[in-house]
């Protein structure tokens, strides 16, 4: 697996896990929907370090953390989500 794909899943991993929509994870990580959508799906050639590191960020990870080959059992979200519209009833 190489790193685009490893931080695709490792997002995926912890956006589920925290029950995020792709709208409330990149409201936390400060970037578009749609960019963030496009690196879960592995249509980025390359990422950032910059990127990596907001995304660990909201998970109040370090970079070393959120690429580790286990799923870290210590991430918690940055700040509070407001609620997308998806969430509402």
């Amino acid at each position: 697996m190489d790193s685009v794909e490893r931080v695709a899943r490792r997002t995926r991993e912890l956006r589920q896990k925290h029950g995020l929509t792709q709208q409330e994870l990149a409201e936390l990580a400060d970037m578009s929907e749609k960019f963030l959508q496009q690196i879960e799906a592995c249509r980025k050639k390359e990422i950032w370090v910059s990127t990596v590191e907001r995304i660990a960020a909201a998970f109040s990870l370090d970079v070393h953390e959120f690429l580790a080959p286990d799923l870290p059992s210590t991430s918690r979200l940055a700040k509070k989500v407001p609620s997308s519209r998806v969430h509402r009833r």
